[in-house]
């Protein structure tokens, strides 16, 4: 079975047209620092889902880490101050 007939096969019927997929690609690409300022517009689908993947891996530790500051300073200021309050909305 080719993988054309297997997608839409397993697709049921959220089917999605190659040109669909490719016009996903190319705004992912878009979106990505790391491959826009290459100097090549043109990245495989491959490298692109990779690079999203690792660009939302690091997002998702920058926010862990950002949080773990907001923590930090946090229980370093009185509990009911202005800017303790402001940091607890961050928080949430």
């Amino acid at each position: 079975m080719s993988s054309r007939r297997s997608r839409q096969s397993s697709a049921g019927s959220s089917r999605i047209s190659d040109d669909q997929i490719i016009d996903l690609v190319s705004k992912l690409q878009q979106l990505l620092p790391e491959i826009r300022t290459r100097r090549s517009n043109k990245a495989s689908a491959s490298k692109v889902l990779q690079e999203t993947c690792n660009y939302i891996r690091n997002l998702n530790r920058e926010v862990d880490d950002l949080s773990d500051r907001l923590s930090q300073l946090l229980s370093t200021i009185d509990a009911d101050s202005p800017e303790a309050a402001i940091i607890r909305s961050l928080l949430m």
